[in-house]
């Protein structure tokens, strides 16, 4: 199995509660070190690297409303996922919430190929379940994302 290098490595994210709105914090790496006045204890960024770091990238990048970062230069980045709050939860929707997903995924440059998404009716009427499996560049296994449910309600 390859490194994951490829991957990157970047800021991890802590999701704490997804109820009406999903909110993420950035995550804390604590420890202590030595210095000449005694040890001390630091907090710094927590990193996630590799897998997880694609798997954060791509949860990132759907909850992203696309156009949302253009005025930083990135105007494709995200997903139309958003154009779908407060429509019903029918066949056609979630046909456009894979459609969705499979464009804002084809922008993700460390993916070679997506081998799977499945978006089929959540538990509750107003929402929807997603499966994702994709092969990262330079692997052979895929990484599995979800399932995690996406709430039509507005």
């Amino acid at each position: 199995m390859a490194t994951d290098a490829q991957l990157l490595t970047d800021v991890k994210l802590e999701l704490h509660h997804a109820q009406l709105r999903p909110v993420y914090t950035v995550g804390e790496d604590r420890r202590v070190i030595g210095v000449v006045q005694g040890p001390r204890s630091v907090v710094d960024l927590e990193l996630t690297t590799g897998r997880s770091n694609l798997e954060q990238a791509i949860i990132m990048r759907l909850l992203t409303p696309r156009g949302e970062l253009t005025e930083l230069g990135h105007a494709d980045y995200g997903s139309r996922l958003s154009e779908l709050i407060g429509t019903p939860n029918t066949d056609t929707r979630r046909s456009l919430a894979k459609l969705f997903i499979l464009e804002s995924l084809a922008q993700e440059p460390r993916i070679a190929k997506v081998a799977k998404v499945e978006v089929t009716p959540g538990v509750q009427r107003d929402r929807v379940d997603v499966l994702i499996e994709v092969q990262p560049i330079a692997s052979t296994d895929t990484v599995t994302i979800g399932p995690f449910s996406l709430s039509l309600a507005s």
